[in-house]
């Protein structure tokens, strides 16, 4: 019996996923606005709240893409694509290979973690301690 193999997914790629849902979101809730015509104030506050939630899309959409020309573009070594990299490690946008350009990270196990500034301090307070 194989081990399941675990599927990792591009930072971007997630974003943008987010941005889209939210798009979806605020027409639906358009949507329930048109059911609700017959009551003036629930229809103006669903159109409203879609808007909304459309609007948030697209600054979503603004800010990974401005994040996205500071990615480093990379040719996996997998797919031989062009991809971009955000972070420590990351994932390659077309075979989900798990990627880093650390040198301290190769060979370990891949975890989104090594990109928190949080688990960095944590490691240097822990080589701190050992000296």
């Amino acid at each position: 019996m194989s081990e399941p193999k675990l599927v990792y997914s591009n930072k971007i790629n997630k974003i943008r996923t987010f941005a889209l849902s939210l798009i979806f979101i605020g027409i639906f809730i358009m949507y329930g606005g048109i059911l609700a015509k017959k009551i003036p104030w629930l229809m103006f506050s669903f159109m409203i709240l879609g808007v909304i939630f459309v609007l948030l899309s697209t600054v979503v959409y603004l800010w990974i893409g401005l994040l996205s020309t500071k990615a480093v573009p990379i040719i996996c070594p997998s797919c031989n694509k062009p991809t971009k990299m955000l972070g420590r490690v990351d994932a390659c946008m077309h075979c989900k290979q798990p990627l880093t350009m650390d040198k301290e990270l190769e060979g370990k196990e891949f975890d989104e973690k090594y990109n928190s500034a949080k688990y960095r301090r944590k490691l240097k307070e822990q080589e701190q301690s050992e000296q």
